[in-house]
């Protein structure tokens, strides 16, 4: 199996897709839509993205990528982040004045950023690997980077504090992409599932939302969560992103969809899948 992922060797990514599939070929992309793309396109059999921090909320762009390209959930993980602040060999904690990492990374680290370091410059990055492999690159004393533990021993780097998140609660949950037209339900027998689907309300009038989420409260189905993003090109109207429990397989989920689909404008299932496990 190959898989894609968004950043560089030592990612957090890397790290979900081993989690959720051994030892498998991984394919690091630039990009999030590169994911996309890769897995819509077959050229990987599998993507790993993250969707959601316990700390700095959700990866809005993701969800906007999940309505736009042929691809399914298949599967998802909740992943422990340790950050760690590291640099060249020879650099000290007093001697760091700029420090790159993701924008997530560097939010998720505020606490420990003004505290310690007020004097330095955050600079956001496209990966947290990716600014570690440059860092490395660099060779300064005086920069630095956050990024996972095993980026450090994949540059060359020296972890200079670890564990900086400001929170220790710190979660990222990954969702698993395969290409769209597979099938939908992969797991065991017994295993509990959950299904995510997109909508759009036909129309923008009071208890037009309530009346979509009861259709599910009417079949004792459990709401997860509910992401609203705005809708392209229509301004004020938005879609919904919702969890759920049960699987399309299952006929409360499917006459709660029948329902659904006679009062909003669209909807889109993104997938079935198991619930995932907590690593870390």
């Amino acid at each position: 199996m190959r898989v894609a992922f968004q950043g560089e060797i030592g990612a957090f990514s890397e790290e979900a897709v081993w989690a959720l599939y051994g030892e498998v070929e991984v394919a690091p992309s630039p990009s999030m839509e590169a994911v996309f793309e890769a897995v819509e396109a077959g050229r990987v059999e599998r993507g790993v993205v993250p969707i959601e921090n316990s700390l700095f909320g959700s990866v809005h762009v993701n969800y906007d990528l999940l309505r736009a390209h042929a691809v399914q959930i298949v599967g998802e993980l909740k992943l422990r982040i340790r950050h760690h602040l590291m640099a060249v060999p020879g650099a000290t904690l007093g001697g760091v004045r700029r420090v790159h990492s993701h924008p997530q990374a560097l939010g998720q680290c505020q606490t420990f950023l003004r505290r310690q370091l007020p004097h330095a410059e955050a600079v956001p990055a496209y990966d947290t690997a990716g600014a570690a492999k440059m860092v490395a690159a660099g060779g300064a004393t005086d920069v630095a980077a956050i990024a996972p533990e095993r980026a450090a021993l994949e540059y060359g780097l020296d972890v200079l504090a670890a564990d900086i998140e400001s929170h220790h609660q710190n979660y990222t949950r990954f969702l698993a992409l395969a290409r769209d037209g597979g099938p939908l339900i992969l797991a065991e027998a017994g295993t509990p599932l959950k299904t995510s689907i997109v909508f759009a309300l036909r129309e923008n009038v009071p208890g037009a939302l309530f009346k979509s989420l009861a259709v599910f409260a009417l079949r004792d189905l459990d709401l997860f969560k509910v992401e609203s993003r705005p809708l392209v090109g229509s301004p004020d109207n938005y879609l919904f992103y919702l969890d759920f429990e049960g699987s399309i397989a299952d006929e409360p989920v499917q006459r709660a969809l029948d329902h659904l689909g006679e009062i909003t404008a669209e909807m889109k299932v993104l997938g079935s899948y198991p619930q995932g496990r907590t690593v870390g």
